[in-house]
Formats: C-alpha cells, structure tokens, sequence
C-alpha cells in the first residue's frame, strides 16, 4: 500500500505552475526576482573565456519529465549549475574541454553523463528506492536502516492518510505493529483514541508514550497528517533508554516536512464525507414493550399496567399525543452528519534557502438533534485549521539554520448537554409516556424525569476556543574542518496552548403529560416547569500550559574502511507550567555509540542521565543504560550466491533500563505535609468558641525515586526476493518502583494516612510481527499487502496484599491489570432445582447475601467460591479478562492497474472483555412503568416456562429489579472482539495532455467507504464503544469523495 501511495505524493512535486514560482520566488526575495530565481537558469556561472552550451530534457523511466533536477558541471573552479524546468528541459554553458555533468534529484539515483562540445542529451533517471529507505529517523537524530538493531517500525505517512477522524491515534492501531490502540467514542471533539505501545505495565502514573515533533515533546493529536514527512515508533530499551525519565512507555517519534532544493512543488487535496452510526442500540417500540410488561406482570402475579385498548391505539396511531409511540434514540439523532477536509502543501528552494508551507482546515458535524425553530443553531460544529511552516537556509557551506512555526486553531461547538447522560435518558424515557411534543408546541416532561429531546435540543449550546503555537530554532554547525562526520547542533523551542469556554443557556418551560382532551378537543395538561424565554450567557475562565525546551547535541559519523561509527552525545532541559506552584522540570544528558564492522556485525549502546523535580535533592538523577547487538546474516560473504532469495537475513537483541517520573501521587511526595483541616476542638457551655484541627497528613518518602523497567527484546528480520518482508520481535519488560499507596500496614503503627512507596511490580511481554509484500508485475500492475500483529499481556507482580490473600480468587497479585471483577456464574436456575415449597433443595447455597431473596427457575445460580454454604459478596473475585485488548491486528493492501489503484484495511482486537449492564433497569420489564426499555436484540434467547435454556442470553424477566439478576459476574461478561473494515477505497489518476497544459502533473480522485462493517459475536451494540450498556455517542460509518491535484 505504501509504495503506490508513495509513487502518486512524490510524483506531485516534479510539476508547478510559472503563478506559483513567481509569488513564491517574490515572497523570498522582497518583491525582486532575481536571476537564480529563474527557471532555468544557472544558478552560479563560473567565468570562462571560451564555453559550449549543452540543453536537453530530464525524464524518469515513464518518460515523465522531472522538474527541478541539479545539473552540475563536476570540478569547475566555482559552480555551474542549472536546475530543470516544468517540462525537464535544462541548458547550461559549459567550459570548453573533456566535462562532466551531474545529474542529482532526491529520490533518484545521481547520474554522471561525460560531454565534449554543444549537444542536446536526453537523460533518463531512475528512482533509487534503497536510500529512500536507508535513514530512519529515532528522535534526536537519525541511523541507517542497516545499523538498527533496536526494535523501530516506520511507516510512511500517506498510509495514515484514511477515514474522517481528525485524530492521528485512530489510525494507528493495526498499521503499525507493537502499537496497541481502542477508540471508545465518535463524538466530535471526543473521538480520540487510547493507545499503548506494547500494552500496559503499570497500574500507577503515566501509561502514554512519549512523543516527539521534530524533536519536542507535543501531542500527537495535534499535528495533521498532511504535516509528516516521517513516523516511527521506538518500542524496545535500545531505541528508547536515552530518553531517560520519558521513554519507559516507548517513543513516537514525527518529524514535518521540509523544503527540498527545486523548483515550487504544490499539491491540493479536499474530501468531503456523510458520515452515519455503525450501530444504535435497538428498543422494542411502544405497544411491544406494553405487551411485554402486562406479560411480565401477570406472571409475577401484579397487575396488568395495560389495557388491550391504549396498546391498540398506540400501535395503530390513534392519536400521538395521547397514545405515543416514540422511539427515543432516533429523537435524539439525525441519520447523517457531514465532515470536509483541505489541506494545501507548497515548497520548493534553492541551495541556499528551502522551505515547506503546509495549511490544512477540517470541519466536521454531529448527528445529535437540532430543534429548527429556535433562533439559535446550536448543532455540533467542530472546526480546526493548521498551518506548519519549516524553513532551512545555508548561512554558510557548512551553517545550516531552520526555523519552524506550527499550530492550529480550534473552534468547537456542542449542544449543552452531556451526550452520554442524553443517550441513558433515551433508553430510560418509557417509549409511551409522552411524545417528543405536543401538537400544541408545549413540551412535556415527567416531574423529576427527562424529555432527552429537550435536553438536547432545548439548553443552548457551549462555545471552546482552544490554539496552540509551536516554535522551534534550530542552528546546526558542521565541523569536518576539524574531522570529516563531525557535527554540532542547538535546538530551542517554545510552544503555548490556551483554552477559553463561553456559551448561551436556556430554561424552556415543560408541561405535565396530558391526560386528555377537552370537549374542544384542546390537551389537558398542567404547568411543569416555568422556565425562562429569553438565553443567558457566560464567559468561563481562560487557561492553558507552556512549554520551554532546549537542547544541545555532538555528532559524529565516519565509516573508516569496513568500520561504521555513529555517536551522539546530547544535553537537554524542559519547563512546563500548567498554572500550578511552580514549573515541571527535568534536565538530563544522553548519548549514543554505534558501531558497525563490514555492514555486517553491530554493536550500540545508549544511556541517559536525567534529573526530574519530582525528587529530593541528592536524588534527583538516575542512570537508564541499554545495550544492543545484531547480525546481518545476509551480508556474509558465503551468503552473496543466495542473495537473490534472501535479500536480508538480521538477527538482533537488545536489554536496558528506561524510567519514568511522572509516577502519579501528589507531586513532592518527599515532603510531609498537614492537614490544616483536621476535626477540630469546641468548648464552652454552648459551643460558642471552636478551633479547626491539624494532624500530620501524607508522611513524606525520603527515598522516593523513578518508576523504572527493564526491557529485554530478540527480534529478526527477513526479506525475501526483494518482494517479502518479515519482522518479529518477542518482548518483556519488568516494571517496578511503582508508586503506590501501602495497603497492609496496620493503623496500630501510628500513620493517620497510609504511606506511599516506590513498591508495586509489574511484568508485561508478548510479541509483535509484521508481514509486508510488494510487487511489480509489470508496467500495468502493482499489488501490494502487509499484515500487523500485536500481543502484549502483563502481570502484576507486587500490589501489596497479605500473603494469605495471594493465590486466591480475590487477590490482584499474580493477575493482568484491570482484569474484570465479580461473582462466578454457573448456569441459570431449574425448576429442578426448587422443593415443591419453592425452597431451594438441599446442598444448594443460599443467594440472600447478593439480593437472591426471592429465588426462582430462571435466575442466575452462582458459584460458592470460598466453599462457605452461602453466596455473599466474599465470593466476587476476579473472574478474567479486561476491557483493554491484549490482541490487535490489521491487514490490508493496494492492488493498482494503469490509473486505477483499490486500498483495503481490517483492522481487529482479540482478548477483550467488558461486563454488560450493571444498573436495576438493564434487564427489560425491569424497569416496570417508571423508566428503561428492552433492547429488542435477543430478547428472544430469554429464560421461560417454555424455553428453559440454563444458558438463555436473558434471565428470568421481572416485573421491577432484581438484584440478583443484574450485578456483575460471569454472565454478563462478555467478549468484545472484533473486525472491522476501516476503508476500502478505489482512486482513478488523469494525466492527460489537457491537464499538462494546465500546469497540473496529475489529479487523483476517489471513492471511500469508512467502517463500513464490523463482525462480532457481541450484537447489542458496536463492540469498541467503551460503554457496558451501549448508551453513548455512536461510532461513524462514512462514505467520502476526494481529490488530489499535484502541479
């Protein structure tokens, strides 16, 4: 998939309009082109007596024409150079003599062609694939893809470039492997995904991964895709320990493009998407639930709430105002919402000066309800530009100066209410209670209930107003002068977010449903609630956070002979102020040395040294050391006669240290503190005189120190035919130091508070792999594919419990983090299970310590754990399973014929697991005839006097709750796997004359379906939300139209 889309964004820069030369040639040259502005022209012209001109035109192997190539004359006194036109023509005047020219284009191999008098050449170029591959970019500086012997993936970023979200993290779980990624929510604004790398191995502190734009701490979520020009991840120790204090949860690492030397490139891309629910949860309609209750009731011996008359009115819409019928979820909701996309990009440069612009807007919309009458739109409107600017300028041949200046602006939108509490009121509202309103425009409303229509449409909106800049001043020196590979490098940046709130509300009278009508035929309802015809408005505080970076780095990279080295040695310090008493701060050094023998053998060690705040003094500073070694098979010599299978053959293995100080707590937990607000003490005959207390509050942890892992990685790499290429890597990672509050210190030892201590343990391991393919068959089709895999599962290893709890069913010691809790079920009560007095039969527990009081065939029977005779709640435990994936995947790939190119993705989660219900009104009839419903989903598969299944996805049905049937355990835990086809999408390339005479390279356009489908064995609601009754702002299926131009 990568190479297709690889081939279409690199083309869009070999073509530029004379418009777009121009403004931009003026822009950087204060109105004034000059003649190196010039296309063509020779850049510099060495002053030679006697010269012969020699012109010609640059193509690729397609006969494509490539603008903005170098042509140089090899060792003239000076530069003589020109670079290509929009149709690849070049001319130069040469030196008369036996001469050289160069030939140079990124992504293109250099080309050196001999000339001896004026003549026209034709010059054909061919892509060098391996050195777009070479270098990969780890963080503070870059290596080559051969010497990497740390576990790292990179990924091109136009495959990140798929479906409607605004957020990167939605799109990497399953293209990248190691990475393990769950979107819990579509809602607009609150859509972003969580996201691990290689799981989770810590129960305190922070679980998220460090990530780094161009270098800087940011947030991933902020950067738009149409920014990256690179994306890696770092998982193992090797690839990580340097970053000390931030690099215990993994690295992603970002850079944004750059200028590179030729002529103004510049591509345009819109899409525009109809965005629509994966899944609602589905409701029985009103006369079925009344059914459903009169049958629930009469067998629990209560009387029918229904009479056969208003169920038959309901049903036939005898009168909506008094009979309703409303189904409360599609009140709330529209059946599409809408978002577009445009980014521009533009850069271009010369030897001197490069620059990149790129400016990108996203819109998107919700599918919650609007009320069209009011003067207010208070629909979900959700706006965000971007804009990047990275500009590089040779001060001197050896002084390179980069400036960057990035963020977005963002304006949010929402209804006034919570979208969560408006899709629990729609399953709550009985569905036959009142309409959504009265034909008379009233609204009505059940005393100390809810109308969800309203409370969506009716409350007026909130406004967010959130920005971020981003700096960034970078001055790189090199120094062959004193050593050929030696560098030096200074990077300061300066970033700043705010956020202001503001918003109209509303207080809309209600009234009482009706009770009839009137002998005019007028609703005969009574006042509810006043309300207010006019909206206020208010003005929430502004607030925001800054951060100061700075940093300082050696380099040096030399290959003597068959000896590769590569060092780097680094010094770096942050501030960030997020209001509070004072700044986070951390300081640190790191560095790195690589060594390889004959590309062949490779040895790398890192470390870090960093200082964090957090600590006491004299403790400040820890030591993260990782050590890596590998073996590139491939490149023996007795290996050379089978190179054609095998391409590359690599083993590697890595060990090392990385920590972590944002460990949770309260930050200076070295320091005791008080508690100024202790009981007190009251004297005098009326207790007219008091004082507030004070007592000794957190004890302070004089040794308090980092959270710390080692991690430990075997990988192996193998490529075969130049076509497959293979990756495994099997990993662990030992986790201790976690910061925790002690739990068996007994309160006879004198603490108020129980102390805190650098004591948890937690192991995490698993494996991760991933399979690519490429293929060109021929000069019509090319077939790509690629599959990602990631398994990671931890265990907590030391959560002080006492030593008599651990092993046992209630003990987390020695299971994953987060593993679900509850009673273990058996199976669903018998009638052979009950005496013929109803009681239960000899030998059976009793259940009246977990609401079991009224037994009955039909309900759940649990199992006694502790072997005690009864069921109590002593017998819930941990029952296995956790909400967060142990397993993703994703598998896709790109099948191109001439101008049509179809991309595929499925992406899916294994070993997850979620407890459903929970709340009295989850089981239908449950909720008798004040609120809930029944999801009409297996409601069939129930327990019955004549479908008496022991494992019936519903128990036995009652008229109003039943404790024993709804708390949690075995049976309502269910498992949340899925796959899900992220986007099939079919594209069509024109590059037809007509278009060339346009200035336009070429112009893209295509389809795409987004979730289109999910399979799953779970069916009452989409998988992945993170909901355990499917109450929550959907998932989005969409459909989208796009178009890229490249000039």
């Amino acid at each position: 998939m990568g190479n297709k889309r690889f081939t279409i964004c690199r083309s869009m820069f070999n073509r530029h309009t004379l418009s777009a030369a121009c403004l931009l040639a003026c822009l950087f040259s204060n109105g004034v082109i000059t003649p190196a502005m010039a296309v063509p022209s020779a850049l510099s012209v060495d002053q030679q007596s006697k010269t012969f001109k020699v012109t010609g035109q640059i193509t690729d192997k397609a006969k494509e024409p490539l603008i903005g190539v170098t042509v140089t004359v090899v060792g003239s006194n000076g530069p003589i150079r020109t670079i290509s036109d929009i149709d690849g023509m070049f001319s130069l005047d040469v030196p008369e003599g036996n001469k050289t020219l160069e030939f140079s284009y990124v992504g293109y191999k250099k080309l050196n062609v001999p000339v001896t008098g004026s003549k026209s050449l034709n010059v054909i170029m061919e892509e060098d694939t391996k050195d777009i591959d070479e270098v990969v970019v780890t963080g503070f500086s870059s290596q080559k893809k051969a010497s990497i012997v740390g576990a790292i993936q990179t990924i091109q970023p136009t495959e990140l470039k798929f479906g409607n979200t605004r957020t990167l993290s939605n799109n990497l779980a399953g293209k990248l492997s190691g990475v393990i990624g769950i979107q819990r929510s579509g809602e607009p604004g609150y859509d972003d995904s969580n996201f691990w790398i290689r799981g989770i191995s810590t129960f305190s502190g922070n679980r998220a991964p460090l990530v780094l734009v161009d270098g800087v701490e940011r947030d991933l979520n902020s950067v738009d895709v149409s920014e990256i020009e690179s994306f890696s991840i770092l998982k193992d120790a090797s690839a990580s320990a340097m970053y000390g204090v931030r690099g215990a949860n993994g690295v992603i690492v970002i850079t944004t493009k750059h200028g590179k030397i030729g002529a103004p490139a510049v591509r345009f891309h819109v899409e525009q998407s109809i965005n629509s629910p994966t899944k609602l949860p589905k409701f029985l309609d009103a006369p079925d639930y009344m059914s459903l209750l009169n049958n629930v009731a009469q067998h629990d011996g209560s009387p029918i709430p229904f009479t056969q008359l208003q169920i038959d009115r309901t049903r036939s819409g005898y009168d909506p105002d008094l009979y309703p019928n409303v189904n409360w979820i599609d009140a709330i909701t529209k059946d599409y919402a809408y978002s577009s996309r445009a980014n521009l990009e533009v850069s271009g440069g010369s030897d001197f000066l490069r620059y990149s612009i790129v400016a990108s807007y996203f819109r998107e919309t919700g599918i919650l309800a609007q009320d069209k009458s009011l003067i207010v739109d208070n629909a979900t409107n959700n706006q965000q530009f971007n804009l990047r600017t990275n500009i590089d300028m040779d001060v001197t041949k050896t002084t390179l100066l980069s400036v960057s200046i990035g963020g977005y602006l963002n304006r949010f939108k929402q209804q006034s209410c919570n979208t969560d509490d408006a899709f629990t009121e729609a399953f709550q509202t009985l569905p036959f209670v009142h309409p959504i309103r009265y034909s008379d425009g009233t609204i009505p409303k059940v005393s100390n209930r809810a109308n969800p229509w309203e409370t969506v449409t009716q409350h007026g909106y909130d406004f967010y107003t959130s920005s971020k800049i981003q700096t960034l001043f970078a001055v790189e020196q090199d120094l062959k002068v004193i050593t050929p590979g030696l560098k030096v490098k200074g990077l300061f940046s300066f970033d700043r977010w705010n956020k202001s709130q503001r918003g109209r509300k509303a207080n809309p009278g209600t009234v009482l449903p009706a009770t009839g009508r009137d002998v005019e035929g007028n609703l005969i309802h009574t006042q509810g609630t006043v309300g207010d015809e006019s909206m206020s408005s208010y003005k929430g505080s502004d607030y925001g956070n800054t951060r100061v970076y700075f940093e300082a780095d050696v380099l040096y990279k030399h290959r003597f002979g068959k000896h590769d080295v590569d060092a780097l040695f680094l010094y770096n310090q942050q501030a960030y102020d997020d209001g509070d008493i004072q700044d986070y701060r951390k300081q640190g050094i790191a560095g790195r040395l690589s060594y390889t023998y004959d590309n062949r053998y490779v040895a790398e060690f890192n470390f870090g040294y960093n200082g964090s705040e957090n600590f006491a003094k004299g403790k400040r500073f820890g030591f993260f050391p990782s050590l890596a070694i590998g073996w590139l098979m491939s490149e023996e010599p007795w290996m050379q006669k089978y190179h054609k299978t095998f391409n590359k053959i690599k083993f590697r293995a890595s060990v090392g240290k990385a920590g972590d100080d944002n460990i949770g707590g309260r930050r200076f937990a070295y320091l005791t503190t008080m508690n100024t607000n202790a009981e007190g003490y009251v004297w005098g005959t009326t207790g007219q005189s008091s004082y507030t207390g004070i007592t000794e509050g957190d004890i302070g942890v004089s040794n308090l120190t980092w959270e710390t892992v080692k991690k430990y990685n075997v990988g192996f790499e193998l490529g075969l035919w130049n076509m497959l290429d293979f990756n495994l890597d099997i990993f662990r990672e030992n986790r201790s130091n976690i910061f925790m509050k002690r739990t068996i210190i007994p309160t006879q030892s004198g603490f108020i508070n129980a102390p805190w201590a650098n004591f948890g343990k937690v192991t995490n391991g698993g494996v991760d792999m991933s399979l690519n393919f490429h293929k060109q068959w021929n000069k019509d089709w090319f077939t790509s594919a690629y599959v990602n895999f990631t398994y990671a599962k931890n265990r907590v290893d030391e959560y002080d419990e006492p030593e008599i709890k651990k092993g046992t069913y209630r003990a987390q010691t020695g299971r994953s983090l987060n593993e679900l809790q509850g009673l273990t079920a058996e199976r669903l009560f018998m009638p052979s299970d009950f005496n013929a007095d109803g009681s239960l039969k000899f030998g059976i527990p009793s259940q009246s310590g977990v609401g079991g009081t009224d037994l009955k065939p039909g309900d759940i029977k649990y199992v006694d754990m502790n072997g005690d005779g009864v069921i109590t709640e002593e017998d819930a435990g941990f029952i296995g399973g956790t909400v967060d994936p142990r397993i993703v995947y994703g598998f896709g790939g790109v099948i191109a014929y001439k101008n049509i190119d179809v991309n595929f993705f499925f992406q899916g989660v294994g070993d997850t697991h979620r407890i459903i219900g929970g709340s009295p009104y989850f089981i239908p009839a449950s909720g008798t005839t004040v609120q809930g419903n029944a999801y009409s989903e297996n409601l069939s598969d129930r327990w019955t006097a004549d479908n008496q299944d022991p494992y019936a996805f519903w128990p036995r049905l009652t008229y109003g709750p039943n404790l024993n049937n709804y708390r949690a355990s075995t049976w309502w835990k269910k498992d949340m796997s899925f796959l899900r086809c992220k986007t099939i999408e079919v594209g069509y390339t024109l590059n037809t004359q007509w278009l060339k005479n346009l200035y336009v390279k070429n112009l893209r356009v295509y389809v795409s379906g987004n979730n289109l489908f999910c399979l799953s064995g779970f069916k009452l609601w989409d998988p992945e939300l993170g909901t355990g009754d499917g109450l929550k702002y959907p998932m989005n299926r969409s459909v989208q139209f796009g178009l890229d131009i490249n000039f």
